[in-house]
């Protein structure tokens, strides 16, 4: 990271946090040492998840649909419920916030087929691909030139590098673009965000960065929507 002093700071910018930069990095580690191999079959799911997304099928949506709900229901409960609740007791809250977007994804996605994913050369997906290949390749390497090392390391299938992936692939939907599916990821990119200042996971600036992104999109999305709507209404009459 940057030293061995700062990952000892527990106040940063005058907020005081229930654990230390040490014991953050430690729950990175516990978890990692606990969970292996699973790492390596969380990545092959989300390249799973590129995969379908260029499979035009309507089984392709629901099978991206219920891997995003195994991630977020895999964050809540391995990393959330099982390591993060150790050192922050906001975790709890936190894990049940995943599992209802893990639920969404489920019953939206996977039973009422409500979601649909199809890649093509809008602007939007573009700005979804950057995401994905920056939650895959470049947020581990970031951090490994921060000087963060495995197991002390955020893998994907922890919060941060996944809820990056999360809102790319979300961007691949198909209008009309259905709000809750974004609600706990913005939330997330949020609170994650907090991380790049507060225990200086710099990488975690992405998720601040991409959040906005998402909201451009979003409001831009329903501007079009409702200019489209506009003009419909003007030729009729």
């Amino acid at each position: 990271m940057l030293g061995l002093g700062l990952r000892h700071r527990s106040q940063v910018c005058g907020l005081q946090l229930p654990f230390s930069v040490d014991q953050f990095f430690g729950a990175f580690a516990a978890y990692n040492r606990a969970v292996w191999p699973a790492q390596v079959l969380l990545y092959i799911s989300a390249f799973a998840v590129i995969v379908l997304l260029f499979w035009n099928r309507p089984s392709g949506s629901r099978i991206i649909s219920l891997t995003l709900s195994f991630l977020w229901a895999w964050m809540a409960i391995a990393y959330h419920f099982a390591f993060f609740a150790r050192i922050n007791p906001a975790a709890r809250i936190f894990a049940v916030l995943f599992l209802v977007q893990a639920a969404y994804f489920l019953i939206a996605g996977a039973i009422r087929r409500r979601l649909r994913f199809q890649a093509t050369a809008s602007w939007e997906n573009w700005a979804g691909g950057v995401l994905i290949v920056f939650a895959l390749v470049a947020y581990p390497l970031l951090g490994l030139a921060a000087g963060e090392r495995f197991p002390a390391f955020p893998t994907f299938g922890l919060p941060c590098p996944t809820t990056l992936f999360t809102l790319g692939t979300l961007l691949f939907m198909e209008r009309p673009l259905p709000k809750f599916a974004f609600a706990v990821p913005l939330l997330w990119a949020g609170i994650g965000s907090l991380a790049a200042f507060q225990l200086h996971v710099f990488q975690d600036l992405s998720l601040l960065l991409s959040g906005l992104a998402v909201v451009v999109v979003f409001v831009a999305r329903i501007f079009t929507s409702r200019a489209v709507e506009v003009a419909g209404n003007g030729v009729r009459r």
